[in-house]
Parts: C-alpha cells; sequence; structure tokens
C-alpha cells in the first residue's frame, strides 16, 4: 500500500515479513501499514501466525527477513531491546505479572524507554482502571485476572511507549472485565495511541478497530476497514467460523 506524499510516516509499516521458530517457517511474507493513531486488529484462527506476527516486530522469533519499519526506524536487525525503544510496549497473552510485588510496584518496575514521550502518571492510569486503585497495595497473586490483565497494560502505558502491541486481552475475561478494556482501547485511541490488537474474541474487536487484518498460514488472507465490515461478513464467516 502506497502512502500519498503529505501522509504521516506509518506507526508501523511490514513489508514481506517472513518468521521462522528453529527450522519451522511460520510467516510467509506478511505486509501491513498501521497509521499513528489507529486501533488495527489481526483477526484468524489459532496457529494462523497472529501472534508470530507480534513477536516477530520484536525480534522474539528465530530468524526473520522482510521489513519492519517503526515510526521510520528499520528494525528488522534490531536487537529486540533496541526495537523496544522504537517506542513499543508488547502486551503478551500470558500477562508476566510479578507475583511477589503489590499492584503498585509492578507499575513502578518498568523503566522509562529511552527517547519516549513521558510515561502516563500513575494517577491517570488509575483513573483508566479504578480496580487497579483499590488493589493499589494487593500483591500480583491476589489480583484477579482480568486485574492482571489490566495491569500488564497499564504498566506498557508507563514506559512512554506509544504504539501498543496487543495479544487477546480479552481472552478468558468475565463481560464487565471485557467491556472496561473496551473503554480503554476507546480512551486509548482518543489520547492519540497507535493500537495492534490480536483478538479471537470477535465480538470484543469489531466495534473498537478502525481496520482489519486477517490471517491464515501465515500470510494476510484478507484486509479491510470498519465501514466495509458488513460486506466482508461471508469472507470473514469462511475464514473465521464466527
Amino acid at each position: 500500500m502506497m502512502l500519498a506524499a503529505q501522509d504521516p510516516v506509518p506507526a508501523l509499516e511490514i513489508h514481506d515479513l517472513q518468521a521462522w521458530y528453529g527450522e519451522s517457517h511460520v510467516l510467509h511474507g506478511v505486509d501491513m501499514l498501521v497509521r499513528p493513531g489507529e486501533v488495527v486488529t489481526l483477526l484468524g484462527r489459532n496457529g494462523a501466525g497472529r501472534t508470530t506476527t507480534l513477536r516477530a516486530i520484536l525480534g522474539l522469533t528465530g530468524r526473520r527477513t522482510g521489513s519492519i519499519k517503526v515510526h521510520g526506524t528499520e528494525a528488522i536487525g534490531l536487537p529486540t531491546h533496541r526495537i523496544a525503544h522504537c517506542g513499543i510496549g508488547y502486551c503478551p497473552e500470558e500477562r508476566g505479572i510479578f507475583a511477589s510485588l503489590t499492584c503498585e510496584e509492578n507499575l513502578l518496575l518498568p523503566p522509562r524507554l529511552r527517547g519516549a514521550d513521558e510515561g502516563m502518571p500513575i494517577e491517570e492510569i488509575y483513573a483508566m482502571f479504578p480496580n487497579l486503585a483499590e488493589r493499589r497495595h494487593s500483591p500480583g497473586t491476589r489480583l484477579s485476572g482480568g486485574e492482571q490483565q489490566m495491569l500488564a497494560v497499564a504498566r506498557i502505558l508507563r514506559t512512554g511507549a506509544r504504539l501498543l502491541l496487543l495479544d487477546e486481552i480479552s481472552e478468558g475475561l468475565a463481560p464487565v472485565i471485557v467491556q472496561a478494556l473496551a473503554r480503554m482501547i476507546v480512551t486509548l485511541r482518543a489520547k492519540g495511541y497507535t493500537i495492534v490488537m490480536v483478538e479471537q474474541n470477535f465480538r470484543f474487536a469489531a466495534p473498537l478497530a478502525d481496520r482489519f487484518y486477517v490471517m491464515e498460514h501465515g500470510r494476510i488472507a484478507l484486509q479491510f476497514v470498519s465501514a466495509q465490515l458488513e460486506e466482508r461478513m461471508p469472507a470473514l464467516n469462511e475464514l473465521l467460523n464466527v
């Protein structure tokens, strides 16, 4: 997809991304474009390559080839810590909460990214996530699964990252928590954050995303904007069995 001369530098631009785990060739020429301030959802069945795409962006797979530009900086040859300093925050499916630390200690732990904007103040985070404010002194082991998910996302916001990669943040959570996460996505988009979400929960993702990419067998099988969602539903039903 070519950008017009007046368009801003993409937050994320991927071209012909190939990735391997050992000898297993998992991604087969992925192309993606994410503009600043967009919410983009990456859909697909389990095993389609969605999580591997996020991990490949950060250099967490094996060998990679192709091009990954983060805010205009080519990252395909950079180590993971250097890629993070391009302004990316990653929330993996396993969350990675430190059980021995309190909620607030988990929030204070990540360092600010060098050259990034000031991280979101804790009080602003607590206003977005009242549950975390109430549990600020509770150890990680005492937080519910939904509260741990909120904390995992909030921890990224403290670093100053403006491009967020969120992997299955709604999975297995109660509807009230999923609704809170949806409100969070809307709030962050209004604040100018750029978000790439991997989601299996189509009902969660559909009203939030500006654009959709659908993966199958390590490739992008379909892409469309939110205004085309209704007309694309037959193809989505076939690809996702939604």
